[in-house]
């Protein structure tokens, strides 16, 4: 070096001159005399306190002799030749003149399709020698980038899990260090990465995933779509850190990444699904770099966003309570990318891995608190979701899916979720569809909802809705629409008394369940009472002629099968005394029913009827006197 100064350039020649008989033991046939000229070499240089400029005149001179110990048959020979190497780099000013023999030679011994070097132990020594030398080396190793992917991509599926773990970090700084190169070669190292992806062991899981984010971020996002697949299956791995690595890594892209405007509808989802980890912590993590994410952005366009800043809008009118209203930037990026991500969701409510539904179900919710009155322009879509998702066998699915449906009710006006639903009740009546629409009801306010009590009401008490089916699961959620009705409205379900008191009247009649009963008896109960009336016998006297003239309108076509007979067999028996009141209206219908010309079975079950009402006359037909 022509720095040297010509004191330290006699103590190099000296060392190199006493060096001469080892360097030339190194190729002896002895395995134990090569071993001990490599121990010798050690203790007159790196042992000896010598100045780094000393150290690299001699590191010159060692530098192929120890390259070609890496070959050496003998392990212990090969691990100090490569001890020795590291610690040269590590105390030499200007390590980068041993990286064309460096790097050369390591691509041989770890760049190639078979494992050359046997020793696992001795491979990760070298990828720790390789990381060593990026970091001490940084923007030199440029030239040698073909070689540095060739050796990664070998070394990153290596079957050592240390030599993948540390692969996988010297990949990363790699990419850090040469950022205006590196995005040529990215592309070739995510192959293995992703084949790594998957390891079972949870820290080569968690380094492959750091090292793939930095990857992606130096490279040219070409890969991205495959990269995605593979880190949304890790967002249902068992170990949290690798659920945390996913979070800090989508993370960052969506703050950092050069592309991430076009990214954005497929790698929100993956942070938003970390809302409903297990994990606080993650949870926590998520949630911070959505506020940062949303900010972000809500200054990056700043001028677009300028109205909606100026006249910053306060949370709508029946809030989810305990929610925080997400920054106006997050809000703003979910409406913006809904279309997108919508359709995703859609397919994977209904994926036939348990997991993957369940996700999908609580990111759903997710994305409608941020969308508000944006839902409205998706609601064909969100309804042929739901419909779908609460036909499913999983209970958390369900409860997800009622909860969006909640939000539904919250943001959007009632006129546009009744139409729909309503429409598809009629159409095609299922306990889905009564589960979604006692949802929206539980999430609207009784104000929005009283202009459509009345629709709302024809249809729950039409025949095609409310005797579609005499399963207990539809039945059960007719009551629950009911029970939304009052426990929203209130007093305003006074209008459409008359056809609640149908629908209860006909589950009553359908049902045998003993449970379904009791519960369907307390909502006659608290329909009652919000019309002040004293007790549910009240209820059915303010109804009884429209009863009679409901049932009546119908009863020449009865048989033993007849929904309207069961009807009519529930109220004669519910009523109790206020049928005694009605006997003008009971008696005909009795004899039009009990005629010798009308189906046997059907006149038993009225004789049946009757004879139960006879005999406690007092509190039924004789109530009067």
């Amino acid at each position: 070096m022509a720095a040297l100064a010509v004191g330290e350039k006699r103590v190099a020649a000296e060392i190199v001159q006493a060096m001469a008989r080892h360097l030339n033991c190194l190729n002896d046939e002895n395995k134990i005399t090569r071993k001990k000229a490599l121990e010798s070499i050690r203790k007159e240089t790196l042992d000896q306190k010598l100045s780094s400029l000393v150290l690299q005149e001699v590191f010159t001179i060692l530098l192929k002799p120890l390259l070609k110990c890496l070959s050496d048959p003998m392990e212990k020979c090969r691990e100090t030749a490569i001890q020795m190497i590291s610690d040269f780099i590590r105390n030499t000013p200007e390590p980068q003149e041993s990286l064309p023999y460096f790097i050369a030679t390591v691509a041989q011994r770890l760049g190639s399709q078979d494992i050359v070097e046997p020793a696992e132990e001795l491979r990760l020594a070298l990828v720790e020698v390789l990381t060593l030398t990026v970091e001490v080396c940084g923007k030199r190793l440029a030239p040698y980038l073909e070689d540095m992917v060739r050796i990664l991509q070998r070394t990153i599926v290596d079957p050592f899990p240390d030599v993948k773990k540390e692969s996988c970090k010297c990949a990363a700084n790699y990419a850090k260090c040469i950022p205006e190169h590196f995005h040529m070669a990215a592309d070739s190292l995510i192959k293995p990465l992703m084949q790594t992806i998957s390891h079972q062991h949870s820290k080569v899981r968690v380094s492959v995933i750091q090292a793939t984010g930095t990857v992606m971020q130096y490279g040219n996002g070409k890969s991205m779509d495959d990269v995605l697949s593979h880190l949304a299956q890790r967002l249902f791995d068992n170990s949290p850190q690798v659920r945390l690595a996913v979070t800090n890594v989508v993370g960052v892209w969506l703050l950092d990444l050069r592309d991430r405007y076009s990214y954005f509808h497929k790698l929100i989802p993956l942070l938003l699904s970390s809302f409903s980890d297990e994990i606080p912590e993650i949870r926590l993590l998520a949630g911070s770099y959505w506020k940062k994410i949303g900010c972000q952005w809500q200054q990056e366009n700043e001028e677009d966003l300028k109205d909606k800043l100026d006249f910053l809008t306060l949370p709508p009118p029946h809030y989810p309570t305990g929610v925080e209203r997400p920054v106006l930037g997050c809000r703003e990026l979910i409406f913006r990318n809904l279309s997108k991500i919508l359709p995703a969701i859609s397919r994977d409510i209904t994926d036939w891995v348990v997991g993957n539904r369940i996700k999908s179900s609580e990111l759903l919710g997710v994305l409608l608190l941020h969308a508000e009155e944006h839902i409205t322009q998706h609601m064909e879509l969100l309804l042929s979701m739901l419909y779908r998702a609460c036909s499913d066998e999983e209970k958390q699915v369900v409860k997800n899916c009622l909860n969006s449906a909640e939000l539904i009710g919250t943001f959007v006006n009632p006129e546009v979720f009744l139409k729909m639903i309503l429409t598809s009740l009629l159409k095609s009546p299922s306990p889905a569809h009564l589960m979604v629409l006692a949802a929206v009801i539980r999430g609207s306010s009784g104000q929005t909802l009283k202009p459509h009590l009345v629709a709302i009401g024809d249809v729950l008490s039409n025949p095609d809705a409310c005797q579609a089916s005499e399963k207990l699961v539809y039945t059960e959620k007719l009551g629950c629409c009911v029970q939304a009705l009052i426990t929203q409205c209130g007093p305003d379900c006074r209008e459409i008394s008359l056809q609640l008191l149908k629908v209860l009247v006909t589950i009553l009649s359908l049902s045998p369940d003993e449970e379904l009963h009791d519960k369907v008896l307390e909502i006659l109960g608290c329909l009652s009472a919000l019309q002040g009336l004293h007790s549910v016998s009240h209820l059915y006297r303010q109804h009884m002629a429209e009863l009679m003239e409901w049932l009546a309108a119908s009863q020449h076509n009865w048989t033993s099968f007849s929904v309207e007979r069961l009807q009519f067999e529930t109220i004669v028996i519910q009523s109790g005394p206020i049928i005694g009141e009605a006997l003008h209206m009971l008696i005909p219908i009795l004899k039009t029913c009990l005629q010798p010309s009308r189906d046997p079975e059907m006149r038993l079950q009225l004789l049946t009827v009757l004879s139960k009402l006879l005999l406690n006359a007092s509190e039924t037909v004789n109530s009067q006197g």
